[in-house]
């Protein structure tokens, strides 16, 4: 892959400082051998205007780090994305994005770009990470012209795998809250609910390298086994 392949030709739409800055992304890393300590990950939580794949639009994003072990509040992300002509449905009512906070919300390209700033190289980790992965790439490659290609992890996926004692599979991240006894506060907004995620995540690292998989690798590759396991076929 050559080192500005995931990025599309200029984008009409943006402006010379926008364009520049795309640019200078530094390209994706991949998960290695380093261990789960060591490795800086960002915790995703967007909202929505709905959910359909295709249609629907971000309108807000929600992120926060964890490294060293623990979640770096110094490292905390948070933007509504102004879409002007939004028609607001009940879901993005019920995540309290009004026509105040949509009216305050920032450009997309802008708050695209300051997210993937805020991302780097780093891996990210979502609840339910296939719709956050697909919106969030539809969004980038709308606004941007870039094609997001980071390593995403689906902490839905990783609390049945490492806690299968739990017996709790398809489960929301309410129920894994609740089953870990997680206090936290507000819920249903997109940097509440990446906070919660991450306090989850957590605990899911201790229970990896309880389990003897203390390398972002080697916990990709036993959630690939365990997926395959699950869609197979059963005679």
């Amino acid at each position: 892959m050559s080192l500005f392949s995931w990025l599309r030709p200029h984008r009409p739409g943006l402006d010379a400082l926008q364009q520049a800055r795309l640019q200078q992304l530094p390209a994706p890393g991949t998960l290695g051998d380093n261990t789960l300590r060591d490795q800086r990950w960002v915790v995703l939580d967007l909202e929505t205007s709905g959910l359909n794949l295709n249609r629907d639009q971000v309108l807000s994003i929600g992120a926060v780090v964890i490294e060293d072990g623990a979640i770096d509040f110094s490292q905390q992300f948070e933007r509504t994305l102004l879409r002007a002509h939004t028609k607001l449905s009940p879901s993005v009512l019920i995540h309290g994005l009004g026509p105040s906070a949509i009216a305050a919300g920032c450009d997309p390209a802008e708050a695209l770009l300051d997210f993937m700033d805020f991302v780097g190289d780093s891996p990210l980790l979502a609840f339910h990470a296939p719709f956050d992965q697909h919106m969030l790439g539809r969004a980038l490659k709308d606004s941007l012209g870039y094609r997001l290609a980071h390593p995403f992890l689906d902490v839905a996926d990783l609390a049945p795998l490492l806690c299968p004692q739990a017996h709790i599979r398809e489960a929301g991240l309410d129920d894994w809250i609740a089953h870990f006894n997680l206090q936290v506060g507000e819920r249903h907004h997109a940097s509440a609910d990446a906070l919660a995620t991450a306090e989850l995540m957590l605990i899911l690292f201790s229970r990896a390298r309880q389990q003897g998989l203390d390398s972002p690798a080697a916990l990709q590759q036993r959630l690939s086994q365990w997926k395959r396991r699950k869609q197979a076929p059963s005679f």
